[in-house]
């Protein structure tokens, strides 16, 4: 179980400070949702790292995260733009996702199960700048799959995609989450992404997480 603990946190100037609780259960999707500025991005940037809280918790299985830096949490970020590298292939920016040391002949089977996984066999070589939006964001889950990091924080991840790719990209979301047990938290202000996937849904209201 991840939990986090009321995570209270202002940005500079700003009036009443954010205070968040959740749970989120692994193998399933927890969705946030709330206004533009309500603080999703926010909460999202506490329980990755990238900011501190003033107070509060934050655990996964009873492991207190917060005293880990970014790098050292057992987190993965997925955003709308998917942080390839556009000049490198789909294999090139897989194994970016391999831990150091990893021997090269287990890696590049690994890489090449990772991207079967997330139906882009033979698509090894092609340059990421050919890509479409939704195979970009697989290449990117592949990566995921070996950071294999039990927490996913996916924050607008289908909004740059059309219709039929946002279906699809969706159910793989889902079925890997099921899949490898993620606890996957997705921040998004889509209605349908939240139907389609969520388990437990929060709305960000005045600053505080309400259950939906």
């Amino acid at each position: 179980m991840l939990r986090a603990d009321d995570l209270v946190f202002a940005h500079p100037g700003q009036g009443k400070p954010y205070g968040f609780s959740l749970e989120a259960k692994p193998g399933e999707v927890t969705a946030i949702s709330g206004a533009s500025g309500s603080g999703k991005s926010t909460l999202l940037d506490l329980m990755a790292g990238f900011i501190a809280p003033v107070s509060g918790s934050l655990t996964l299985d009873g492991q207190e995260l917060l005293p880990f830096p970014p790098e050292a949490r057992p987190v993965s970020l997925l955003l709308q733009a998917d942080n390839l590298f556009e000049h490198l292939s789909a294999e090139e920016n897989v194994v970016l996702g391999l831990p150091r040391g990893t021997p090269r002949s287990a890696g590049h089977q690994q890489v090449a199960e990772a991207l079967a996984e997330v139906g882009l066999t033979r698509f090894e070589a092609k340059q990421a700048a050919n890509l479409s939006g939704g195979q970009k964001q697989r290449v990117a889950l592949a990566r995921t799959l070996l950071r294999n990091r039990p927490v996913l924080l996916l924050d607008e991840p289908f909004s740059a995609l059309d219709d039929e790719t946002r279906q699809t990209t969706r159910e793989l979301v889902g079925e890997l989450t099921r899949r490898h047990k993620w606890h996957t938290v997705l921040v998004s202000h889509h209605a349908d992404d939240i139907a389609a996937l969520a388990t437990t849904h929060y709305r960000i209201t005045a600053g505080k997480l309400e259950r939906v």
